[in-house]
């Protein structure tokens, strides 16, 4: 039995990959070292007060349901770990005032706690029977071993986790822009590259709006950088509103923002589309700014637009077009402003 037990056992660690993975098969090995007709683990919810049933076997007439929360207070495990009392089979006399283990005709009873390495109480694991049985060395050194097993695969899904989470939080801010907190140059690429595929597909052209803050350095050197940043700030807020759905709004560096999204058929539909941009994006960005010291009235940015159809152009040459579109405006704001 030995043998087997140590069989199962390796296979178990080897393939489990979540912590129910690993205690389902190490409940049935429980039950068979321990001969008690339910096992289970339990987790503690101390901050609620609450003991609830995670996963469970039952094998006989005595049924341990897996999700039952039941008050921490007055629990045979919370008696167990406060008595140091790891097992007791004649529980009415050891604790007959513990109203679920009655409600549940709980006659044999052992449990040990699945402490973490920081000393915090995970649960218990526990077996019980409705019969009188004894608790073997053996079986008592196998549920402390499984306890310790169990925890370990607790602190590897926390740290799994909590790598998936800072994962998460860092690829965020590989994506987004450190002083407006919009999307950057690397993530509008992503999304405008999304976006060329999904337009392949649907037969639609890109829109790409291409915006330079003309006068941005005057700014900077009237009012200072921090006026500076402060402006940039205020412009991304002020186009917000001028987006469609599904349109995204970055910076691209500087003083240069960019606006992409899914545009119409190709041909004369899509070109409307583009100026129509180009209108509703414009008066957003001009007029007066009052920002931390100085206050101007700003008379508006170069912006270019270009409808591209992605299936004659690429994601690199629509941007460029859509750079040489804003260059073309740029001289024709200076040829009036002269």
């Amino acid at each position: 039995m030995a043998d087997e037990l140590f069989v199962q056992l390796t296979d178990t660690l080897s393939s489990a990959k979540t912590v129910e993975e690993l205690t389902r098969p190490l409940l049935s090995l429980l039950e068979l070292v321990t001969e008690l007709e339910a096992t289970y683990l339990t987790r503690i919810e101390l901050e609620h007060g609450i003991q609830r049933i995670l996963f469970s076997r039952n094998t006989k007439t005595l049924n341990i349901p897996e999700g039952l929360a039941v008050p921490w207070e007055g629990t045979l495990c919370k008696r167990a770990l406060d008595e140091g009392k790891l097992y007791t089979d004649d529980v009415p006399s050891c604790w007959g005032d513990c109203e679920a283990a009655a409600a549940l005709g709980i006659q044999t009873y052992v449990s040990t706690p699945v402490r973490l390495d920081d000393g915090s109480l995970f649960g218990t694991l526990c077996a019980a029977s409705s019969d009188s049985k004894p608790l073997t060395p053996k079986g008592e050194q196998v549920l402390r071993l499984f306890a310790s097993l169990i925890a370990l695969h607790v602190q590897r899904e926390q740290l799994l986790a909590q790598f998936r989470e800072l994962n998460a939080t860092l690829e965020s801010y590989s994506y987004t822009d450190a002083l407006t907190s919009l999307p950057n140059r690397r993530a509008i690429v992503t999304e405008l590259r999304r976006m060329f595929a999904l337009g392949g597909r649907a037969k639609q052209t890109v829109l790409i709006s291409f915006i330079d803050l003309d006068g941005f350095k005057a700014i900077n050197d009237t009012y200072g950088h921090e006026a500076g940043d402060e402006f940039l700030i205020e412009v991304g807020r002020r186009i917000a509103p001028g987006l469609r759905a599904g349109d995204v709004l970055g910076r691209l560096g500087g003083d240069e923002f960019i606006i992409v999204g899914m545009g119409a058929t190709p041909g004369a539909e899509g070109d409307a589309a583009a100026e129509a941009l180009r209108d509703r994006v414009a008066p957003l960005i001009r007029g007066p700014y009052s920002l931390s010291g100085c206050s101007f009235d700003y008379p508006g940015a170069s912006i270019g637009v270009v409808s591209a159809d992605p299936a004659s152009t690429t994601p690199d040459d629509a941007l460029r077009a859509a750079d040489a579109a804003m260059y073309v405006q740029k001289k024709i704001r200076r040829a009036v402003a002269c």
